[in-house]
């Protein structure tokens, strides 16, 4: 009797897992299409790109088709700009700080096309975006806003989660000097009054102005305060003498550069990921002026700023795509 019982429970469980395996052939999930574009903290998507003057650069982004089977239709996504998404993000992070907004990538930076193919058999594709950025102010908080333009006649469905239909990407150039320099060597006294303890800022992140300059904010000045326009200071790197050399835009900063500036490359392969390349910026001997003359109603204030920047840059040197090489 028990072998009986016992053949039998062996049947039925083959049985059971016939049954669930057949499951499989069909779909477990809805084909949509879908941007691959994660959102960080900032509520939007961070793209690196190379810093070309006059030139075209391509970013490529990522279109995917969900489910658990394999697309099997030819299909052609519309792609649209969408301010009105930008609108919403701006206002419900930022409300009436319009100064914090992000602004919409003006149309004579990029060109997209109106439509991307992902081919039967294949569940992603990308979109090339091309983008010439000679001249961009990142002063600005630049967003192209992208989505997946769903309707009925065009055989697909987009995502219905906003999240994945949509891309919000800000555009970040880089060159070789660009990115967050550590400011702890960095001291910033009162003009006049640098005997005294210093203040110091943790971290300066600078911006490109072109392929051999960055800018960065005077002082305690960052990307948050509603004058920073007026206190950019750029760094121009010399290959051939290694100096940097520091001007300002605004007259009214009575912006003063003193000595000179000396830049060095260090680069080190690390001890536990021996593709990975460590390569360390260093500007030695930085020493300016500037007087803020906006943040106080009716008063200047006079900073003496001197000391030493230091930017280090991951780079795995097993992918060859720069702009995906770099540990951001």
């Amino acid at each position: 009797m028990k072998k009986i019982y016992f053949l039998f429970f062996i049947m039925a469980s083959l049985f059971l897992f016939s049954s669930c395996n057949d499951e499989w052939k069909d779909e477990q999930y809805s084909h949509y299409v879908s941007f691959k574009a994660p959102l960080d903290d900032k509520g939007v998507t961070q793209i690196n790109v190379r810093y070309k003057a006059a030139g075209k650069v391509t970013y490529q982004l990522p279109l995917i088709v969900s489910g658990s089977t394999i697309n099997n239709s030819n299909l052609t996504v519309h792609i649209a700009v969408d301010p009105d998404t930008l609108q919403k993000l701006n206002y419900e992070r930022f409300q009436n700080r319009t100064d914090f907004y992000y602004k919409e990538l003006e149309s004579r930076f990029y060109s997209i096309p109106e439509t991307a193919t992902i081919p039967a058999g294949e569940n992603t594709s990308v979109i090339n975006i091309d983008l010439t950025l000679e001249d961009i102010d990142l002063s600005d908080k630049w967003i192209l806003p992208l989505t997946i333009v769903d309707n009925p006649s065009y055989g697909y469905v987009a995502n219905p989660r906003k999240n994945y239909r949509k891309a919000l990407l800000r555009i970040m150039p880089f060159n070789d000097y660009s990115g967050i320099y550590s400011g702890t060597a960095l001291k910033i006294f009162l003009k006049g009054y640098e005997n005294e303890a210093p203040i110091v800022r943790s971290e300066i992140p600078t911006f490109v102005a072109d392929d051999s300059t960055i800018f960065f904010y005077a002082g305690m000045i960052d990307e948050e305060n509603i004058d920073r326009k007026k206190y950019k200071i750029f760094a121009h790197f010399d290959e051939e003498t290694k100096i940097v050399s520091f001007s300002a835009e605004d007259p009214n900063i009575k912006f003063e550069a003193f000595g000179t500036a000396i830049f060095k490359v260090d680069e080190i392969m690390d001890d536990v990921r021996p593709y990975l390349l460590h390569r360390y910026i260093t500007i030695n001997n930085v020493d300016y002026t500037f007087t803020d003359y906006s943040t106080v109603s009716d008063k200047t204030i006079s900073y003496t700023v001197r000391g030493t920047l230091i930017m280090e840059r991951k780079i795995n040197t097993q992918i060859p795509d720069e702009d995906q090489a770099i540990e951001w």
